[in-house]
Formats: C-alpha cells, structure tokens, sequence
C-alpha cells in the first residue's frame, strides 16, 4: 500500500477536492440537502472554517481553516464523506459496497493542497468559483447555486459580474496551457 505523505500545518488553510466514485453521479447536487447537513454535523464536532465552496454533481472542491494547534483535515473530509453516505442509506439510497471497508460511493482518497500565502489563496478561490463555469454545467459562475460566490458578491468581496465570458482564460485559474 503506497503511504501518502501530506502537509500538516497547525491552523492551516487548506485547499481540496473530493469526488465520488462514479464520475457520472449527480448525487452530491441532487442530494445537496443531505451534504449540507453532513458539512453541519463535522463543523458542529470538529470546528473549522469554510472560505470557500462550490459543489458539483460528482465532485467538490473547498478551503478550510482549520483551529490553531489543530491539522486534523483529514478526519474532517472522512465525517464528512461518511456522514453523506450514512445520510444516504438512511434516506433509503441503495449504495454498492465497496467491501469490508464500506460503500462504494467516495473516490477513496482526496486531494490537499496547503494554501502557502494570499495569492495562492485568491488563485485557489478563482478556481473554486469558475469550476462550474469550466465543466460546462453554466456560462457564469453567478449562475451555479451551490458555490460560495453569492457570498463573496454579497460582502463585497468581488463583483456581481465576476468570471463573465471573456473575462478571464482558463489559465488564470490553476490549469496548465498544454505543451
């Protein structure tokens, strides 16, 4: 088994993203009632801050702050990824088991990045907040509704008609230009 080594920084800031399984699933946004109360129900045992989010229907992608003296995100995106499938099991959602280790509804692993300073972080946020926009599923990230935009727009933070086509290329958001 291939041990992982990851970043733990104490009151870090951390970027992620988590999939399902099945890469063609729209579970996470069809059922986004239930993903809220899982984010709830970890952030209500295990305090954190969410700076920022966008759910999509297979995956997700998020920062968090976690508290000082404390670099347990992992143990975060488990409940919450199993507080979603205990959610959905218990709303009656039949779920292929993986085996004696559970349900095959999560990719196993997630990705973490470790925000190193404000222009990593706002590069990360852009990325988040343009991520419906890339995947097709909208023209403008205003118009995705499970995304943390509304409430960067809403304190001011950026403007109503951030990411508006033409705006911005691809490139500005992490993704790298083809060799």
């Amino acid at each position: 088994m291939v041990l992982y080594r990851r970043n733990r920084v104490s009151g870090g800031t951390y970027f992620f993203t988590a999939a399902l399984a099945d890469r063609s699933s729209t579970r996470l946004i069809s059922h986004i009632g239930i993903l809220r109360k899982a984010f709830r129900r970890v952030r209500a045992e295990r305090p954190f801050d969410i700076d920022a989010f966008v759910i999509l229907p297979d995956h997700l992608h998020a920062i968090f702050t976690l508290p000082e003296r404390d670099s347990d995100y992992s143990g975060r995106l488990r409940g919450i990824k199993a507080a979603f499938t205990h959610g959905l099991r218990k709303g009656g959602l039949e779920l292929p088991s993986r085996d004696k280790t559970g349900y095959l509804l999560w990719q196993r692993r997630f990705w973490e990045h470790t925000i190193r300073d404000d222009t990593d972080f706002a590069r990360h946020v852009d990325y988040i907040h343009y991520n419906p926009v890339k995947h097709g599923y909208v023209a403008h990230p205003a118009e995705w509704p499970h995304s943390s935009l509304s409430r960067f727009v809403r304190n001011g933070i950026v403007p109503s008609d951030w990411g508006a086509p033409n705006q911005f290329s691809e490139q500005q958001f992490g993704e790298r230009e083809p060799p």
